[in-house]
Order: structure tokens, then sequence, then C-alpha cells
């Protein structure tokens, strides 16, 4: 009964996820016909089709999927359901990033400042600056909880530094930053993603192949040591893993709030469990479609103009957070 179930529920979030696909790629400025989806290479939409709506439907997917399941693993680790991908500091290492390539920018190539991928390099560059950061720590520190304080204190480390490089730098570049961190998944092109993807594909590989030991350490360490899961290894793994998931999406679509807390509990409460051989592909599917409509909605207020993205995500996932404290305090 409960596979049977939990069949119907996967193919109706599938279902889901095409749906809110189709409809991403018809909302906006200029309304597409279902019609066009099928016969555009002839027509006005091919372009709009094609170039725009396509890939930032794809990335929509692609980043809510991915960042929900790294929000899934860093609760697992730290048994705590308010953890989040960003908790480690990877969002504030990207941002930090972002915010020294801002002032330097007289220094750098033309070809840097203006293709935009001087903007993902340096996001990249945080990030992966935190994580090996991270890494050192977990080979010193016992307790996920301390490897979790640990990443909190160098995100408000980089938080600090962020602020002083803004104190410094020219309106024209503080307002890049500031358009950077309210997240963009329309400037994601083609060329982007053939960068994007494959890093995103190995952080979940990893996670398919590491999803036994997750299932162990939901019962805490003491026991998944029992069982022969090495704790260090398996804490590694899940850093790396969400360096990748999370850290690839920030570099390029900026920071996407909220999404990594939320999705988790509406998976397991939805598929009324916490194994990770259902969870997994639970989470995939409801982060990619509850981005897709974050995506939809951020469109419809104002023709012709669209609302930020983390402003809708957080709409969604802040009062997940305040009812998952609120149920838990009963």
């Amino acid at each position: 009964m409960t596979s049977s179930r939990n069949g119907i529920l996967f193919i109706v979030l599938s279902l889901l996820c095409l749906v809110l696909f189709v409809v991403d790629i018809c909302s906006g400025s200029v309304t597409v016909p279902f019609s066009a989806l099928f016969n555009h290479t002839n027509t006005p939409y091919h372009a709009i089709i094609f170039d725009v709506r396509l890939p930032k439907a794809i990335t929509a997917l692609v980043t809510g999927a991915s960042i929900s399941l790294a929000g899934l693993i860093m609760q697992t680790l730290f048994r705590n359901p308010l953890a989040e991908p960003y908790i480690l500091g990877i969002s504030s290492g990207a941002g930090l990033g972002v915010a020294v390539f801002m002032m330097a920018t007289a220094l750098l190539p033309l070809a840097l400042t203006e293709s935009g991928w001087g903007l993902i390099l340096a996001a990249t560059t945080g990030a992966i600056l935190i994580l090996l950061l991270i890494l050192l720590a977990s080979f010193k520190v016992r307790q996920a909880v301390s490897l979790l304080i640990i990443g909190i204190m160098l995100g408000q480390i980089s938080g600090s530094l962020i602020s002083i490089i803004q104190y410094y730098t020219d309106p024209d570049s503080l307002k890049l930053y500031i358009v950077w961190s309210f997240g963009n998944l329309s400037a994601v092109t083609w060329m982007y993603m053939k960068a994007m993807l494959p890093v995103i594909a190995l952080g979940i590989i990893i996670v398919l192949m590491i999803q036994k030991s997750l299932n162990g350490l939901l019962l805490g360490e003491n026991y998944a040591q029992s069982l022969g899961i090495s704790i260090r290894k398996i804490r590694v793994l899940i850093v790396v893993a969400t360096t990748l998931l999370a850290g690839a999406t920030t570099a390029f679509t900026g920071p996407i709030a909220f999404i990594g807390i939320a999705v988790p509990h509406f998976a397991r409460r939805l598929f009324y469990t916490s194994n990770h051989r259902i969870t997994i592909p639970a989470t995939l599917l409801c982060g990619g479609a509850l981005l897709l409509l974050c995506d939809i909605i951020s469109q419809l207020p104002v023709p012709g103009y669209t609302l930020p993205i983390n402003a809708i995500s957080a709409l969604v996932g802040a009062p997940t957070v305040i009812w998952i404290i609120l149920r838990k305090k009963r």
C-alpha cells in the first residue's frame, strides 16, 4: 500500500514539475501561446522561447532541486530541522568573492568584467575557499555541532568583510552586488549551463552514493559507527556534495533563500518517511517544482517587471521555518 502510494505521489510530482515548467516558459512580459511551444521555429516566439524562457525554466528546475537536496543532507548531518545548505558559510564565501571582484574590476581584463564569467569565477572561488576551510576543520573536530558553529562563524567573518568592502565601493559596483544578492534565474545562458550542470550532476551522484550512510546518520553518529560507517569520511563527502550543489547554483544565480530549509520538510511530510531512498528523489522533485512556482509568481504582480526571486522564495520558506519551530515546541 505504501509503495503504491509513493509511486502515485512521484508520478503526480513529476507531472506537476512538467506543468509548472511549461507555464514558466509561457509566462512573462510577452505571453507565449501554448501552441507556439511545439511550432516556434518560424514564429516571433522562437528567440523568446529558446534563448530566454527555456534556459530560465531549466535553471529554476535544477537550482530548486539542487539547493533542496543540499538542505536535506545538511539536516541529516547536523540532525537539525533548521539546517540549510548555506549554513556552512558557502553563500557568504560566494558573496565575498563577488564583493572582491567588484572592487577589483578596474584591475581585471575587460573580457572578464564584461562577459559575466568574472562574476561567476569570483563567486566560485569564494565558495571553494570556504569549502577548504570547512574540510580542514572537519579533520580536527569530532562533533558535527562544532563543525556547524565553525561554518556559521566563517559566514559571519565573510559577512563582515563584505560590509567593509561595500563601505568603500562606488555606488555603481554596490548596485551590481545588491542585484546579484537578489538572485537571478534569467542570468544563466546556455553557455553558463554547460559549466553549471556537470557540477550539480556530480553533487547529486555523490549524494546517491552515500544514501545508505545518510540513513545510518539519522539514528546518530554512534549508531552509524556501529554499522561500520566512517563518520569523518561521510562528513567530508556531505560537505563536498553541499558545496557542489549549493556553491554552483549560488555562483550562477546568486543566493536563493529558504528553499533549502523548507523543501526537505515538505518531502518528509508528503511521503511520511525519512528514508533517503525516498526523500532524495522526493526532495529533488519538490524543490524543482517549488522554485518554478516562485519564478512564475515573481512575474505576476507588475506586467513587464520581475520581482527578485529571493523575495518570493523567502515568502514561501520563512512561514515554513516558523511552523517548524512552533510544531517542535508542542
